[in-house]
């Protein structure tokens, strides 16, 4: 267990605050967890389960006392319009601590961030690429992120020691942690979360303006439609929230997407076998040209060793550089050799292309060694 984060305050238990609190509670019993709500309801639910060890609603003077006796982390699980109230509230106490978040756009709760905190660089934003259609507490599960992404957004400001220890925290979870530039997050999310939630939802309305009294229609829609549409059962209410808060970008993917649709009907219309079997191929070929060794089932695990000298944003560079090439980071240590120089360790899975991050590596002025683990060496890893 990380020994750098310890107490951690859980501002919101929703399904995602919930399961984090679960989660965490289930790897360190000891573990102090305060969890923040409006609801005493839900408040309770946290207690009974433990999942958390003490409780709190955002105005009770129990949440600045947590706060001020050494709070490690404080994970924002709220939706982005709620989250400059806190932010204002830890600025007013002072807190030093690691303040993170779980929404699913990042452009406007990092302005909230940047406009409020003393030091923003406290500030490390997160996205948990994980959910359930049963909505609040009562969605949540411990092992809610077993082998989910978790997008951590660093920049050149944040500390190498906040990333390390966050970092570790969310792998003992369960989870596969991906560094992303902050500025381009909410364009990944749009294409590959916020727009395939429109489109799974379109989905459902059309095959339910076709439906019949017995539902024949919908009795048939089983695989694919079925797999497609699940998401569409989603909170309408978080769902519509987290479109408008990424419009910009929403909007833009869309209107790429009704051209591409529009070439497929286009060519049905037209009946251009030519034009539609080329169509269909360029997609097939680019899922097909996804790495297999992308996929999270290996046994084999490497090390990349890259000395680092009083550079700042050295973290957030190199771990960019590793999601980039699709290379998927274990564990993170840093060796401080004296107090202008230090040594990174990555201890990477077999999987994206190792050979293409080194050379990045070095491109970018690194040093690098990459070299396999001997089961001594990663032992610690596995425990």
């Amino acid at each position: 267990m990380n020994e750098g984060i310890n107490d951690i305050a859980i501002i919101g238990l929703g399904m995602i605050g919930a399961s984090f609190a679960a989660a965490y509670r289930r790897l360190n019993p000891e573990g102090r967890v305060l969890g923040v709500d409006v609801s005493a309801e839900t408040l309770r639910i946290g207690r009974e389960n433990g999942w958390v060890t003490h409780t709190a609603t955002p105005d009770d003077e129990a949440f600045r006392s947590f706060i001020d006796e050494g709070c490690d982390l404080v994970l924002l699980a709220v939706p982005v319009e709620h989250a400059l109230g806190y932010f204002k509230q830890l600025a007013q106490w002072g807190y030093r601590g690691i303040i993170s978040d779980t929404a699913s756009t990042k452009g406007r709760i990092c302005g909230f961030a940047e406009a409020t905190l003393d030091n923003p660089a406290i500030f490390l934003p997160g996205h948990p690429m994980a959910g359930s259609e049963v909505n609040g507490i009562a969605g949540a599960r411990p092992e809610m992120f077993q082998g989910a992404h978790w997008i951590l957004c660093p920049d050149e400001r944040t500390p190498a020691d906040s990333y390390t220890a966050l970092h570790d925290l969310l792998t003992s979870l369960g989870a596969r942690v991906i560094s992303l530039p902050r500025e381009q997050h909410d364009a990944a999310v749009a294409v590959v979360s916020h727009v395939p939630h429109i489109v799974a939802s379109s989905l459902v309305q059309l095959a339910n303006t076709h439906v019949d009294d017995q539902g024949a229609l919908f009795r048939l829609a089983a695989g694919g439609f079925k797999d497609s549409t699940r998401i569409a059962a989603g909170s309408s209410r978080l769902w519509s929230g987290i479109l408008l808060d990424n419009a910009e970008e929403v909007s833009g993917t869309l209107r790429e997407l009704r051209g591409i649709i529009e070439s497929y009907r286009l060519a049905i219309a037209q009946k251009n076998r030519l034009l539609l079997e080329e169509l269909l191929e360029q997609s097939a070929e680019a899922r097909r040209a996804i790495p297999t060794r992308w996929l999270p089932e290996t046994e084999r695990l490497f090390e990349a060793r890259i000395p680092m000298e009083n550079r700042q944003g050295a973290i957030a560079e190199i771990t960019t550089l590793a999601s980039t090439h699709g290379c998927n980071v274990q564990s993170i240590e840093i060796d401080h050799l004296t107090a202008h120089t230090a040594v990174l360790s990555l201890v990477l899975t077999d999987e994206g292309d190792m050979e293409a991050f080194a050379h990045e590596l070095r491109n970018s002025g690194y040093s690098v060694s990459v070299g396999p683990l001997t089961a001594k060496e990663y032992a610690h890893v596995r425990e």
